[in-house]
């Protein structure tokens, strides 16, 4: 993990304790070993894990940095990312992981019992379920998504949950300004308001890596999200 450690300095500024580098050694080997069984993710060679997975995870801090974290939701956290590396490096954050596939929920649940993670809790649902309960709607600072779907509909699983005055973080690869720009109607239908686009570049990846920020300026209308389903076959574009 020195590698890692390196490269965060040089792309956030932020230093990787001993016992931060230990923690991410241990979800590293078992992600491995559950991947051999379970196919949680494309990527378990352990270089790559530690630049696609943790280092990709670490560089939301670029977005994140300088506004309040003290609650973060993660929405198709899959295997835990970004989620849970952000934990280990904000051991302060309350986190909630949604994942809807129930082996990753389990490997996210089991990890968060490995490394002795406290206020993190691993919810096997749906983000459009999720944003209409009461205890998860509008109470968090973040809603951070990697890789789960296009952004018109990745909106709608986002911000029904971000508080105001909150943010909402896409995580995406080189088709994000197209995405975003085809989004605002949505985003702003939903109570958002797209604010910037932040260029990561990660060593030894040649695509173009994005972080999409939007704000949360209004409460999500009460009809939003709609039923499970609906937002990705019917999306607010």
């Amino acid at each position: 993990m020195e590698k890692l450690a390196r490269e965060l300095k040089k792309l956030t500024g932020l230093t990787l304790t001993s016992r931060q580098q230990a923690a991410l050694d241990i979800y590293a080997r078992e992600l491995a070993l559950w991947n051999r069984r379970f196919n949680l993710t494309a990527v378990d060679n352990p270089p790559l894990v530690q630049v696609k997975h943790f280092l990709d995870s670490f560089s939301a801090y670029l977005a994140m940095q300088n506004t309040p974290m003290a609650r973060v939701i993660d929405v198709g956290t899959g295997a835990g990312f970004p989620g849970l590396p952000l934990k280990i490096l904000f051991p302060k954050m309350r986190l909630t992981l949604v994942e809807s596939v129930s082996k990753k929920a389990r490997f996210c649940q089991h990890m968060v019992e490995q490394l002795g993670l406290e206020d993190v809790e691993v919810l096997c649902e749906r983000a459009e379920t999720v944003g209409r309960l009461a205890e998860h709607r509008e109470q968090y600072d973040w809603a951070l998504a990697r890789a789960v779907a296009r952004m018109p509909i990745l909106m709608e699983y986002l911000l029904p949950l971000v508080r105001l005055g909150g943010k909402a973080l896409a995580m995406k690869g080189e088709s994000a300004p197209a995405e975003a720009h085809v989004a605002q109607q949505g985003m702003n239908l939903l109570g958002g308001r797209l604010q910037r686009l932040i260029p990561v570049t990660l060593p030894g990846v040649v695509e173009q890596r994005y972080l999409v920020v939007v704000d949360k300026v209004a409460a999500t209308p009460q009809q939003y999200p709609r039923r499970v389903g609906v937002p990705a076959k019917r999306p607010l574009a």
